[in-house]
C-alpha cells in the first residue's frame, strides 16, 4: 500500500526462480565450458586465507563454549519443568553450530581451508573424530562423490532406484504414516546407517562400510587412512566414556549427544535436498559426464542458517564445480557465475522442512521417459506406481 502498489523486485526474483525451480533442468549439452565458468568468476574468489579460515573456526569454537556454559550454568537452575523445554532449545541452537564445524572440516577436506594440506587434514581430523564422522573415510567417498555426481553406476551417496529395483515395502510405507516414520528413522539414525552398511550409496559387490579399512569403496593406499578415522572416534567416544563415568551419562547426553542428533539431522537433511528434486536428472553410463553430473543439484535456503552453515546450502551448484572454493567467497562466485550457467542453474527457496516433506513425496523413484527415445539414458524423479 505504501509503495503506491509496486511489487518488490527480489520478491519477483525468488517467485519467478521458485518456478524455473520446478521445471526440468536442461541436459543438453551448455553452450559453455567449465573454462568459461571460471572466467567469469573474481580471482581472488580462489585464494584460500588461513587467517580468514581460522576466524571462522574459532567463532564457531566460541559459540560452542558460550552456548556450553549459558547450558550448564543456568538450565539446571531452572525451576521444573521448565529444563525439559530448555534442553531441546540448547540442543537445536548448538547442533547448528556443531553443523558449522562439521562444514569447516568438509572443507579442509576440500582444500579450501588454506594452503598446507597437511594442517588442513590435522584440523579436520580433530573436528571430524569429535564429531563422531570418519575423516579421511568420508573424505575419500565424497571426492569420489564430487567426480561422479548424478551417477548411476558410480556416484557414492543418494543413488535413487529404479521402479524395478525398489525394496518391496516402499509401496507400503508410500502414505503419510510411511513418509513420516521413514523420515524419522533418516534424520535420527540415516547418516549412521550409510557410514556403517553405504545405505542409499553406490551397490557394491560385497559389504562396504566406511568404518572398515577392508571395504570396496576403498583402495590399498588408502585403507591406513580409514584406520586412522576409525582410531580417532574410538579416542573420542573413550573420552566421552570417561566423561560420563564422571558426570553421569545423561549430563553427556545432555550437553553434547541431543545437539549431535541435531547435527546429523540437518546433515542428512542439507545432503538428501542437495541431490534429491523433481528438477534433477540421473544419467547411466550412455549419457553421463562429469559437466552435466555437476549441474545435477540444487541450490536451497535455509533462511538465516544458511550462515551458520557458511553457505554450503545455498552455493551447492558452485560447490559441485569448484569445490575448493572458500566458502566466504561462495556467495559473490555464486553471483557471479549465475548469468552464463543460465537455465543450467538450479535453485528451489522452498523452506528445507516443507521440501523435506515434498521430496520425499515426489522422488520415490527414478525412470526414463518412455517416449523420449533418443534419451533412454537420463532418468527423472517418478511418483506414481504405475
Amino acid at each position: 500500500m505504501g509503495a503506491g502498489g509496486r511489487s518488490n523486485p527480489y520478491e519477483q526474483e525468488v517467485k519467478k526462480s521458485d518456478v524455473q525451480a520446478m521445471k526440468r533442468a536442461p541436459t543438453s549439452k551448455p553452450p559453455f565450458t567449465l573454462a568459461d565458468i571460471k572466467k567469469a568468476i573474481p580471482p581472488h574468489c580462489f585464494e584460500r586465507s588461513l587467517i580468514r579460515s581460522f576466524s571462522y573456526l574459532i567463532a564457531d569454537l566460541t559459540a560452542v563454549s558460550i552456548f556450553y556454559y549459558l547450558a550448564t550454568t543456568y538450565i539446571p537452575q531452572l525451576p521444573h519443568p521448565l529444563p525439559y523445554l530448555a534442553w531441546p532449545v540448547y540442543w537445536f541452537v548448538q547442533g547448528c553450530v556443531f553443523m558449522g564445524l562439521w562444514l569447516i572440516a568438509h572443507e579442509c577436506g576440500h582444500h579450501a581451508f588454506c594452503d598446507q594440506v597437511w594442517l588442513e587434514d590435522t584440523i579436520g581430523f580433530i573436528l571430524h573424530s569429535c564429531l563422531m564422522t570418519p575423516y579421511f573415510s568420508w573424505k575419500i567417498s565424497h571426492r569420489r562423490h564430487h567426480a561422479n555426481t548424478g551417477s548411476l553406476e558410480h556416484d557414492e551417496v543418494y543413488v535413487p532406484k529404479t521402479k524395478s529395483n525398489l525394496d518391496p515395502s516402499a509401496f507400503y510405507l508410500d502414505n503419510p504414516v510411511g513418509r513420516t516414520l521413514t523420515l524419522l528413522v533418516k534424520l535420527t539414525l540415516g547418516w549412521y546407517i550409510y557410514l556403517t552398511i553405504n545405505a542409499a550409496g553406490r551397490p557394491y559387490d560385497k559389504f562396504a562400510s566406511h568404518y572398515d579399512p577392508r571395504s570396496p569403496i576403498f583402495s590399498d593406499n588408502e585403507r591406513v587412512l580409514i584406520l586412522m578415522s576409525d582410531i580417532g572416534l574410538l579416542s573420542f567416544s573413550y573420552f566421552l566414556y570417561r566423561v560420563a563415568m564422571i558426570q553421569g551419562f545423561a549430563w553427556v547426553f545432555c550437553v553434547y549427544g541431543g545437539a549431535l542428533m541435531v547435527m546429523n539431522a540437518f546433515l542428512v537433511t542439507i545432503t538428501y535436498l542437495h541431490h534429491t528434486h523433481a528438477s534433477l536428472p540421473h544419467y547411466d553410463d550412455s549419457e553421463w559426464n562429469w559437466m552435466k553430473g555437476a549441474f545435477s543439484t540444487v541450490d536451497r535456503d535455509y533462511g538465516i542458517l544458511n550462515k551458520v552453515f557458511h553457505n554450503i546450502t545455498d552455493t551447492h551448484v558452485l560447490h559441485h564445480l569448484f569445490s575448493y572454493i572458500p566458502h566466504y567467497h561462495a556467495m559473490e562466485a555464486t553471483k557471479a557465475i549465475r548469468p552464463v550457467l543460465g537455465e543450467f542453474y538450479q535453485s528451489d527457496s522452498t523452506p528445507y522442512f516443507v521440501a523435506l516433506w515434498r521430496e520425499s513425496k515426489n522422488c520415490l523413484f527414478i525412470e526414463p521417459d518412455e517416449s523420449d527415445e533418443k534419451n533412454k539414458g537420463i532418468y527423472w524423479y517418478r511418483s506414481k506406481y504405475d
